[in-house]
């Protein structure tokens, strides 16, 4: 064993424990990992490393530039109102009832995924869910792990349907194979979906978990709160004082929204407002918090005052829930730094993320994408901040973007090219896409400025790292390393014709089981060198091996970080971390069978 392989394994050790941690961005430490081989191999010179010119070239891989141009693609089609304009079909379905509605919605769902991006499809529906939820009067919680599911099982059935695909295929295509043809999943993907759907709609629903959302929490105490306005009497004690010093913020039923001094909101933090004569306070209160401020020293109210002051408001306040979405400006930022409540007058009462509610020390929380927000304020406040895109509401479907709707068919015609050419052999697909998202920006189906919005540049930067350290993987020898090691054991234990069935096991076991902590993209790029050593070392073909690798790699069920729309359903429908093991083992475990028993006989050895 050399110590390049000692090296690239050190690595890869160290990259594997950071992502589960968490403690640092999953896609730095992907760009981390890649800075150090780059590093190490100047100082070295070593050949059993990639090179500067080496590594430098996996910034040519289409695959990455595909993706980022299938988030655009995803981008207009959300923003044209297609998907609003089948979301809204899909409520007239809620008279059939649970069972059938869930099945439709599954159906659609899947369909809607193979092509569009996931997180696109979920995002867009989580409301249209969540008030179906309430028409039907069960918990939401019995329909989001099953949205999110859903969107997994359509990805499984195109060479679009997710990043992950997407990447395999030019993994392949970088090895001399052939790439993924657009349907050549749905060999495998379609009885999968089917067999999902058949899975959720009996056994899975009785498995699903009644869980209550953060709205449902609240006492009706709690759910009832007033806007009222105070101001700071001539005269007061309150005169020159630290607002953080007074009662103020101490009082429980007692929720400060905005400080107005001389007609307009300040902009400071709160730690930094010392109190002026005049100053008009915006206050929310549960209806025993106002009696307590009635009783504050030096504070009187405009209402009850009959001063010549135009009330700013004195109406019931709203309590509306919200998910951070993926591509948020809030995500790794504090409620102090955003300074939240000046900057959307809005308060907030409690955040839940990953099975647990956090309502104390909320000024110092790092906001993360998928934490679900109990916010309280006006409606005019609600209705400015439900025009931006980085909080998802979830009481009712989002408005559809009327304006874009005549762009709509366009937009569809350039998904039907894409996939036409690519299905056709007319064009590979990153020729297919460049061509579509150009049509698109000529046409003014979208915006350069929202496409580049859209793009999730974390996926992309992760999957750049992790393709230096798959490169480094394979230069060293490690790849190989592994792959002999696991034949020599395989040889050892079965006879000929059973080990490369062996084999296909162990690839899609080790690619699950890394996917349910790891994003699905790493382990995907993780596993194909593997894989492909395996495929050699045997001397049988590695696409059925690949093609495991890839289902198994979305395939993630049992826990709700190993995929990214699973993160996002996981704390709106207030579900544990248990939820997801109970009802996603049993699809796991029918991906797992179906796989090995279909695949070798559609990919033979």
């Amino acid at each position: 064993m050399t110590w390049e392989i000692i090296f690239v394994c050190a690595i890869i050790i160290g990259a594997l424990v950071s992502f589960v941690i968490e403690r640092v961005p999953i896609d730095v430490t992907a760009f981390c990992a890649f800075a150090l081989v780059l590093l190490v191999s100047i100082l070295t010179g070593s050949e059993n490393l990639p090179g500067v010119n080496d590594l430098l070239s996996v910034f040519s891989n289409p695959a990455p530039l595909t993706i980022a141009a299938m988030f655009i693609m995803s981008a207009a089609l959300e923003k044209s109102g297609i998907i609003e304009f089948m979301a809204e079909r899909l409520l007239r379905l809620a008279q059939l009832g649970y069972i059938r509605f869930l099945a439709m919605l599954i159906l659609f769902v899947a369909c809607a995924s193979a092509f569009i991006n996931n997180t696109a499809v979920v995002v867009v529906l989580l409301p249209v869910v969540m008030t179906i939820a309430r028409q039907l009067k069960i918990p939401a919680s019995k329909m989001l792990i099953p949205l999110s599911y859903a969107s997994i099982f359509g990805g499984c059935c195109t060479a679009i349907g997710t990043s992950t695909n997407i990447l395999v295929s030019s993994i392949l295509q970088n090895n001399g194979m052939d790439p993924l043809g657009m349907f050549e999943l749905s060999y495998i993907g379609v009885p999968l979906l089917f067999g999902g759907l058949a899975y959720m709609v009996s056994v899975g629903n009785y498995l699903l978990p009644e869980r209550e959302t953060l709205t449902s929490m609240l006492s009706p105490e709690e759910r009832k709160e007033y806007i009222t306005e105070a101001y700071v009497k001539h005269g007061s004690s309150l005169v020159g004082k630290p607002l953080v010093e007074t009662k103020l913020l101490k009082t429980s039923g007692v929720r400060l929204l905005d400080v107005i001094r001389n007609g307009a909101v300040l902009q400071t933090p709160v730690n930094g407002i010392t109190l002026e004569e005049g100053d008009r306070l915006l206050l929310a209160c549960h209806p025993s918090g106002i009696m307590k401020a009635r009783s504050f020293d030096g504070m009187g109210f405009v209402l009850e005052q009959g001063l010549d002051l135009e009330p700013i408001s004195s109406h019931e306040g709203a309590i509306i829930e919200g998910v951070i979405g993926p591509q948020a400006t809030l995500i790794g930022r504090t409620m102090r730094e955003i300074n939240f409540r000046q900057r959307y007058r809005l308060v907030i009462l409690a955040v839940h993320r990953r099975g647990r509610n956090v309502q104390d020390k909320l000024e110092n929380l790092r906001l993360q994408f998928g934490d679900t927000l109990l916010m309280m304020g006006t409606h005019a406040a609600i209705d400015n901040l439900r025009s931006l895109d980085d909080i998802i509401f979830l009481d009712k479907p989002a408005l559809p973007a009327e304006d874009m709707r005549k762009k709509a068919p366009w937009i569809l015609g350039a998904l039907v090219a894409v996939v036409a050419s690519v299905t056709l052999n007319i064009m590979p697909i990153i020729g297919a896409i460049i061509i579509a998202v150009a049509f698109l920006f000529v046409t003014g189906c979208v915006n350069p400025k929202d496409a580049y919005k859209a793009v999730d540049w974390r996926i992309l930067v992760l999957i750049y790292g992790m393709l230096g350290l798959g490169l480094a993987m394979d230069r060293s020898g490690f790849s190989m390393l592994i792959a002999g090691r696991m034949v020599d054991f395989v040889n050892y234990l079965f006879e000929p014709d059973l080990r490369p069935y062996f084999m296909l096991v162990c690839i899609y076991l080790c690619t699950g089981i890394l996917t349910e902590i790891l994003s699905n993209n790493a382990t995907v790029v993780l596993m194909a060198p593997i894989a492909i050593s395996l495929a050699v070392a045997m001397n049988v073909d590695a696409r059925p091996f690949i093609v495991a690798s890839c289902i198994a790699a979305s395939a993630s069920f049992s826990t709700p970080i190993g995929y990214q729309t699973n993160t996002y359903v996981y704390s709106v429908g207030g579900y544990r971390f248990s939820d997801f093991f109970k009802v996603g083992i049993y699809l796991n475990l029918i991906y797992f069978f179906t796989c090995v028993i279909v695949i070798p006989h559609i990919w033979a050895f």
